[in-house]
């Protein structure tokens, strides 16, 4: 690992531990293996002890394996949402057996933020048709960084307004991180997320659902006959996006991760 000469790995950790970042030795490691200059490296250090996220900094976020490339002002992937990741990746292993060659599963990667879900399944599922969209100029030019090279494209707009009319009827997969925080929580959100990440990407409405109550009321225009709706949620939040879903045509389940805190609604079209 290239360290650079001004810095002991110490030093860094030692720094970034008082600033109360937990994982000080994995972000010092990252920080110096990333080929700064010295002048680089010191204001890097700096906008992280000042409490950048630390993705920002580096500009991109490990995510399914791969690195994301995100920039200031867009929503970091988290690792939780890689279950919504597998969940999607085994539906569409059943989707692709079951179609044509010449016709690849449609998947629709909806409030993409940096396009994360898509670029990941994408990477998956090979032969798989993506599109992304969001209604954050700074999101969608991030997401085509990610989104474009693995063949995909990137729309922007208001969550459906954004796509082409004639997805209707045809999408496989709508794989849907919207923002699910209650409005009144976002106050207590860590630093990080609560200043550097834009507030579309994160509030959710007074009970966190506005957003995903629009996507499952306009999922059934959309999906194809037995195609999927996955939504991230949370514990709490995951039996009222279910009973939405129901009331929208879909037959749901919920899927849980406890190793990552994870939990994904997943709806069938009937």
């Amino acid at each position: 690992m290239p360290v650079q000469s001004s810095f002991s790995r110490s030093t860094v950790i030692g720094r970034l531990r008082a600033a109360g970042c937990v994982f000080a030795e994995d972000e010092a490691d990252l920080l110096l293996s990333a080929g700064l200059a010295t002048h680089e490296l010191i204001n890097a250090i700096q906008r992280r002890v000042e409490g950048f996220p630390l993705e920002h900094i580096l500009g991109w976020a490990e995510f399914c394996g791969l690195r994301i490339r995100v920039g200031a002002g867009v929503f970091v992937p988290r690792r939780r949402t890689e279950l919504l990741v597998r969940e999607a990746a085994a539906l569409l292993g059943v989707a692709g057996a079951e179609r044509l060659p010449s016709t690849p599963p449609i998947v629709v990667d909806l409030c993409c933020g940096s396009g994360a879900v898509g670029t990941a399944l994408a990477a998956m599922v090979p032969g798989i048709e993506v599109h992304a969209s969001d209604l954050d100029p700074a999101a969608v030019r991030c997401a085509r960084l990610n989104v474009l090279p693995v063949g995909g494209v990137v729309h922007e707009g208001d969550l459906y307004a954004a796509l082409p009319a004639l997805l209707r009827g045809t999408v496989d997969m709508l794989a849907v991180n919207a923002p699910y925080v209650p409005t009144a929580s976002i106050s207590s959100m860590p630093h990080e997320a609560r200043v550097h990440e834009p507030r579309v990407s994160l509030d959710g409405g007074p009970d966190g659902l506005d957003i995903q109550r629009r996507v499952i009321a306009e999922a059934g225009v959309w999906l194809r006959q037995g195609g999927h709706l996955l939504i991230e949620t949370s514990g709490l939040q995951a039996p009222q996006t279910a009973a939405a879903m129901v009331s929208g045509g879909l037959n749901p389940r919920i899927a849980r991760s406890a190793e990552m805190d994870a939990t994904a609604v997943i709806g069938k079209l009937l």
